[in-house]
């Protein structure tokens, strides 16, 4: 496939390394040729210099041929002229743009039209790094929560902890000790790196384990594997930007919920929009306000500026002052892994978050959903099986019958809204979403083509 990705910022650059390992033709266009020369180093692709929405940059992109343009510049305006330009000079089939701005996400279904901007996949990483925090709230201890088939089935990570019942005890204990609970292990983390679990596999303290059932039976699996956490109740918000004031819009009428913003003028405008969300003018690094607001009975502290550092000292200042859990936004992968794990129970990357949204609609063959894991380390993928036995190399034959690339494991199917946990007899049938887990993502192409309806289904 031909891509031409606008934009080689975090995004843009995470993007051009997961697409280029995949045999596709992918070309980077940006004011930076720092950036640029720096990833062409790496990577096996071509860079252009110069303003992205340019007519004669995108020429020279080789926009005239190009399957899919993706535009992530950290211009909205920017990202929007182009899938314009792309759609009356050169019809572009696809177009993909980052939208930040609320204003403009309030009227998307008016603006971005074929008939006025034309866009055909529109990206908001606030919205999905609300819906990521979110599913992580309603999860008390989760350390990741990803949706399948509308939210019917969820891949759910947690960490094994002593004294969990399977803690110490092999996978196949699960089945006989929750008859009544369908669930599927899809992956173990351990110390790092990735196994892949048999029956025999047994599960240790610390294990990173991921595992797939439906959305009603998340929190009895959690609880073999972990001290069920007590709902959260109490949550600070630091910071009233975009995320901060969408996640208290979305969270607060069913938890007691205060944000602390710096600015006043635009804390009078939360002040305004929230309804039941207590609004505090001052630092999130302020000790002496943490304590006035009990910091110390709060359930969740969530760190939501746009700045890392100040997000990272508030978060531990935070926990020492004995927040229960602790949500910290962190822009610079680098401090991802840093601090993960430590002080900070949970680090939000909202690349990985935008990246696994990008990487749904770049796949090839019918995939429903894309999810980056432990930082682009693996990847969860829904695909849609479809065809019959002669067009499919999926549709008709048992899950112990397909030929999965190695690493990659089948967690679940969903049909007709029903979770079927991937046991070897379940036979495959056509409109099956199928979920699967990959720890090597070398073998996405593989995984691909096996979902790819063959020219005999009519």
């Amino acid at each position: 496939m031909k891509i031409i990705i606008l934009g080689a910022g975090q995004v843009g650059g995470t993007l051009a390394e997961n697409l280029a390992s995949e045999a596709n033709d992918i070309t980077i266009v940006d004011t930076d040729m720092g950036r640029l020369r720096e990833l062409q180093d790496r990577l096996d692709i071509r860079t252009v210099e110069g303003k992205a929405s340019h007519p004669t940059i995108l020429d020279q992109a080789g926009a005239r041929d190009a399957d899919m343009l993706i535009a992530v510049t950290n211009s909205d305006e920017v990202n929007m002229v182009a899938c314009q330009i792309a759609q009356t000079l050169y019809h572009t089939p696809t177009k993909i743009a980052r939208v930040r701005e609320h204003d403009y996400l309030l009227k998307k279904n008016t603006i971005f039209t074929d008939k006025s901007i034309p866009i055909d996949v529109l990206i908001s990483p606030e919205e999905l790094v609300t819906k990521h925090i979110h599913r992580l709230i309603e999860h008390p201890g989760a350390l990741q929560v990803l949706d399948f088939a509308d939210g019917i089935a969820q891949l759910v990570a947690v960490k094994a902890y002593y004294g969990g019942p399977l803690v110490g005890r092999e996978i196949s204990y699960l089945r006989s000790h929750m008859p009544s609970v369908e669930t599927r292990v899809a992956a173990i983390f351990r110390k790092g790196s990735p196994i892949i679990p048999k029956g025999d596999t047994v599960i240790e303290a610390d294990d990173e384990v991921f595992f797939i059932a439906a959305k009603k039976d998340i929190r009895s699996v959690m609880s073999e594997l972990r001290r069920l956490d007590r709902p959260y109740k109490r949550i600070i918000i630091a910071g009233g930007g975009n995320i901060g004031a969408r996640l208290a819009d979305k969270i607060e009428d069913k938890y007691q919920v205060k944000i602390i913003e710096r600015d006043i003028h635009r804390c009078n405008s939360l002040a305004k929009r929230l309804n039941n969300t207590i609004v505090l003018q001052g630092s999130a690094s302020d000790k002496e306000l943490l304590l006035e607001e009990n910091i110390e009975d709060t359930d969740v502290f969530c760190a939501l500026t746009n700045d890392d550092e100040a997000n990272i000292m508030a978060s531990m200042l935070a926990k020492r002052l004995g927040a229960r859990t602790v949500m910290t936004l962190i822009n610079n992968p680098a401090y991802v892994d840093l601090v993960q794990g430590g002080v900070i129970d949970i680090a939000i990357s909202p690349q990985q978050t935008t990246i696994g949204s990008l990487l749904t609609h770049v796949r090839r063959g019918d995939v429903a959903a894309v999810h980056s894991l432990r930082r682009g380390a693996a990847e969860a993928l829904e695909a849609v099986a479809h065809g019959d036995s002669r067009s499919s190399k999926v549709v008709g034959k048992m899950i112990e019958e397909i030929d999965l690339p190695k690493g990659t494991t089948i967690g679940a199917i969903v049909r007709n809204d029903e979770v079927l946990i991937a046991h070897d007899d379940v036979v495959v049938e056509n409109d099956d979403h199928v979920i699967l887990f990959l720890v090597d993502k070398r073998k996405i192409g593989e995984v691909e083509r096996l979902f790819q309806v063959g020219l005999g289904f009519f």
